[in-house]
């Protein structure tokens, strides 16, 4: 054995580095690339925003012919981001939750637990809501990026 090329094989690592550095540069790369996917792809957005929990009751006056419309339970929720939609004798009886008949809260306020609204007035002088009405409360962010119904009602002849 000649010991020139013992000391030459000994002495030779210039193999082992370049494929450790690519397999390197490599694995960065990857998770650099997964890292940036995710922040583009949003799936890295912390602060998103959550829809509240809240119940509501329904209550239909045949005699005021009127919907008491009442938050039971739950999380607050902004009166600007809550609306009352759907079909219940007239426009003015739909809209955003402060601007309703009888609203106990006014813009810009929390809507709680016992806070009401009436579709037609409380004693029964506006508007009637016939017994074939459909109505939803729908908590939609002032954004208008995230909304849900919240709670739903149809009238008795519905």
């Amino acid at each position: 054995m000649d010991l020139t090329n013992l000391k030459a094989l000994l002495t030779d690592d210039d193999a082992v580095s370049p494929v450790i550095g690519v397999i390197l540069m490599v694995a960065i790369t990857v998770i650099l690339a997964a890292v940036i996917a995710s922040f583009v792809l949003g799936l890295g957005d912390t602060a998103s925003q959550t829809t509240p929990q809240a119940s509501f009751s329904f209550d239909y006056s045949e005699t005021d012919k009127n919907l008491k419309i009442t938050h039971d339970g739950g999380d607050s929720i902004l009166s600007d981001e809550l609306y009352v939609r759907g079909t219940a004798g007239g426009n003015a009886n739909t809209g955003v939750w402060h601007s309703l008949p009888d609203a106990t809260t006014a813009s810009g306020s929390e809507v709680t637990a016992g806070n009401s609204v009436y579709l037609g007035q409380a004693d029964g002088s506006g508007t009637d809501v016939p017994t074939t009405y459909e109505i939803s409360v729908v908590y939609e962010t002032q954004e208008g990026d995230n909304s849900a119904t919240l709670g739903e009602d149809s009238g008795p002849d519905a």
